[in-house]
């Protein structure tokens, strides 16, 4: 048994190679996000920080392979914090770097119908989901979700690298990465202020085209 990587997603597989997981390069430029996000901001937060959840998820999973074989089941569950780690802070991050866009854009007629419905305006998810971010306690992520079992748009906050679905059961749409590494070297410890910035660079065709897969 073993951990593939595909379309951003954690799948358990058997009897094949395995196949590692890689860094996906951005859509744009490293420079593309300012004044919004900073060149410098983006080259460490995508080459150096992605790319060790990225190394670290590559190197659990061989552990794990390996514990497998042997049928060390202490080992495998000694993983699973690495695993969750690091397979959430790539997850989070592949869907981030697509959530972001220097192009203006808008939501589609079906999402904005939808977020008009469960949040009443387009300002009232916008401040919600601001509030939900900058109140994160310590590190985690801000979410703009679809809960299937509800059939509803939802805001949601998840610690750590923790990813979204597989924590709560919430399709992640649009996420806020409030790590003081995604914002610390240009907005200091104002958190406010970045996520307030960050809607400016919010790709919105990327959001609206995962709430309408999600509905499928």
């Amino acid at each position: 048994m073993f951990v593939t990587r595909r379309a951003g997603t954690l799948i358990w597989s058997v009897g094949a190679a395995r196949q590692k997981h890689t860094l996906p390069e951005l859509p744009y430029e490293y420079s593309a996000l300012e004044p919004v996000i900073s060149r410098e901001i983006m080259s460490l937060h995508h080459s150096k920080h992605h790319a060790t959840y990225v190394n670290n998820l590559n190197a659990a999973e061989e552990k794990l392979a390996q514990a497998q074989s042997k049928g060390d089941i202490q080992t495998i569950i000694n993983l699973a914090p690495a695993l969750k780690f690091n397979g959430g802070g790539h997850i989070n991050h592949t869907i981030f770097w697509q959530n972001l866009s220097p192009k203006g854009s808008k939501p589609s007629d079906v999402l904005n119908k939808a977020i008009e419905k469960d949040f009443g305006s387009w300002d009232n998810m916008k401040n919600q989901l601001a509030a939900a971010s900058v109140g994160v306690q310590g590190s985690g992520w801000g979410w703009l979700g679809y809960n299937k079992l509800m059939k509803k748009l939802q805001i949601a906050t998840c610690p750590n690298q923790d990813p979204l679905e597989a924590t709560t059961g919430i399709v992640p749409l649009f996420g806020i990465d409030v790590w003081e590494h995604a914002y610390y070297l240009q907005y200091k410890n104002v958190r406010a202020d970045y996520v307030k910035a960050i809607f400016d660079v919010a790709n919105w065709q990327d959001v609206s085209a995962r709430y309408e897969k999600a509905l499928k």
